[in-house]
Order: C-alpha cells, then sequence, then structure tokens
C-alpha cells in the first residue's frame, strides 16, 4: 500500500487537477474542466492513505453509487493509470479539422475509447457508417450490428 505523501506525491503530477484541502486533514483534488458537473477526481484522501477517485464512467472498477473507487490499496501504476483515465473520459474532445467537416451537418454520434480516439457514427443512405476523421471505417445494415462492433472494439459512446 502506498503511503498518505506517495498518492500525494501521484496526484500532484497531474497538473491538470487542483488541490482543495479539507476538513480533517483530508484533501480533495478538482478537474476544473470537467465536461461533467462530476469535478472531484480525488475525494477525501486522507493522511491514513484512504481516499476515493472518480470511475464512473470507466469500466473494470467497482464503484459507489457517486462512480468513486477506495484507492487505499492501489499500486502507483493503478493510481496513475486510474487518475489518466478518469481524466481523459472527462475531458473535452477537440475536434481536428477533418471530424469538424465530417460531422458539422450531422446528427451522428461520438464514440470514444480509452486511448481518447474518435469514432463517429452516421446514419447515411439507410447504412450506418462509422468514419476515422474523413475516412470511412466500417459500414454497417443496422445501428445495433454498428454499435455491437464499437463496443467490442473498446469504444464507448460520448
Amino acid at each position: 500500500m502506498l503511503t498518505f505523501n506517495e498518492k500525494l506525491a501521484i496526484i500532484e503530477s497531474f497538473p491538470e487537477l487542483e488541490r482543495k484541502n479539507v476538513s480533517l486533514g483530508r484533501i480533495n483534488f478538482q478537474f476544473a474542466n470537467s465536461i461533467s458537473d462530476k469535478k472531484n477526481i480525488v475525494y477525501h484522501l486522507h493522511p491514513n492513505g484512504n481516499g476515493f477517485a472518480y470511475a464512473g464512467q470507466l469500466e473494470n472498477y467497482n464503484t459507489d453509487e457517486k462512480g468513486m473507487v477506495n484507492i487505499r490499496d492501489f499500486s502507483a501504476d493503478q493510481l496513475k493509470q486510474l487518475l489518466t483515465h478518469s481524466i481523459q473520459a472527462l475531458s473535452p474532445l477537440e475536434k481536428t479539422a477533418a471530424e469538424e467537416a465530417v460531422d458539422e451537418d450531422s446528427n451522428g454520434e461520438r464514440w470514444v475509447d480509452g486511448e481518447n480516439n474518435l469514432l463517429l457514427l452516421i446514419n447515411e443512405n439507410d447504412a450506418w457508417n462509422i468514419y476515422f476523421g474523413l475516412n470511412l471505417d466500417e459500414s454497417f445494415d443496422t445501428y445495433l450490428e454498428a454499435e455491437a462492433f464499437l463496443r467490442e472494439e473498446g469504444f464507448r459512446r460520448k
């Protein structure tokens, strides 16, 4: 188990997070640029090493009703990975010029994976097309087929 100071050093290495001291020596870290109402990425980090981190939009974490996971027994790598993915999940996606061109006039859906790769799912001419930038990546007859493909590839709706 990492000590309080080791966890604190890891968390403070993320410049996107802003430290907020709270009661009883506990510390919260907030992500001001969050696209969600959820701003606390780290909640009630306590001097005894206990604390919580947000994983509400991530898979493979056992979270509470607020989307938080207890980080008491996390390794350094596990904590870094969780914080990186939480920040990515709550970050606004910046569109490239190619994505703007495809998405500008469409009612398509944006899908993103754990590495922040963006795909667009657009209903065109009785087909469901998946675009990576301006490039057509896949085409399906039904929305359900396209959705299943995206999920199998590790993407989630944004």
